[in-house]
């Protein structure tokens, strides 16, 4: 009786539009709307090479997910074994989660243009400037990495507050054993924070995949050649621009069903591996 309530803000909130926006996708748009088109808004998208592109950039991000992990959780670490300046940092490294996506994003538009003093600097240095928001090969790279600058300090606060459930006699022990400190970090703080690894990575992914709309937006507007598109910015434009509100409920589909496969398998990856460790 009293998990009842929340979980029926869950059915009623989350559940339930879930399987309408499901129900949604197997119908058609314009002259057909309302009616049943079976899987023909799946064939169509999976035929159109800009949600295939939007495809192949989860997969990026998938691959550039544990360095998105990492970088909090290293940090978090030299936070937590008190290093020079930790409380300084502490807040500076949390300071861009409280900005706007649209101010981020402007602001490193301005830092990643062609003529802007990123390329100064490489031109300081003898390279040659680099077209980071205009080049297709480029382009969704500096974006994934604004994202991961803007949004670290998030993964950061939840590690610190890992490491506060760690108990500090095994640190102790480590310490007296001799253990370095990559050697407490692996055989120590890892383990100790296998729960709080799992859920960064899943919370990361998912940001990854939902929470990069402003940026993409302000930076890249999905360009150049559509090569920047992730699943949410092709659904708002499906949505959107294009009052395709059908077709953009079977590539919703799509996005959570690939979120689901995705942080179902990190979880058993990082398990098996914790449990070898």
């Amino acid at each position: 009786m009293l998990v009842a309530p929340a979980l029926l803000i869950i059915v009623v909130f989350r559940l339930w539009p879930l399987l309408l926006g499901v129900n949604f996708s197997f119908t058609g748009d314009g002259d057909q709307n309302g009616m049943r088109v079976g899987l023909s808004n799946y064939a169509e998208l999976f035929d159109d090479p800009v949600f295939r592109t939007a495809l192949r950039n989860v997969g990026l991000l998938v691959l550039l997910l544990p360095v998105a992990v990492a970088i909090p959780g290293l940090l978090a670490t030299f936070i937590f074994l008190r290093v020079p300046g930790n409380r300084f940092f502490r807040s500076v490294y949390f300071f861009p989660a409280v900005l706007s996506p649209v101010i981020i994003g402007a602001i490193f538009n301005l830092l990643l243009s062609v003529d802007g003093p990123l390329n100064a600097v490489l031109g300081f240095v003898g390279l040659d400037p680099v077209d980071w928001l205009g080049d297709s090969s480029v382009a969704i790279f500096s974006v994934v990495g604004v994202h991961i600058w803007a949004t670290f300090g998030m993964g950061l606060v939840v590690f610190l507050s890992g490491f506060a459930t760690l108990d500090p006699t095994l640190l102790d022990a480590a310490r007296v054993d001799g253990a370095s400190t990559p050697q407490v970090i692996r055989h120590v703080i890892i383990p100790g924070l296998s729960r709080t690894i799992q859920f960064v990575f899943v919370t990361t992914m998912i940001g990854m995949l939902t929470s990069m709309f402003g940026l993409l937006f302000v930076m890249t507007s999905g360009g150049p050649g559509g090569s920047t598109y992730l699943p949410e910015y092709y659904i708002w434009i499906q949505q959107g621009q294009m009052s395709r509100p059908a077709l953009a409920s079977a590539a919703s589909t799509v996005l959570f069903l690939v979120m689901l496969v995705v942080g179902l398998a990190q979880i058993a990856i990082l398990r098996r591996g914790l449990k070898e460790d």
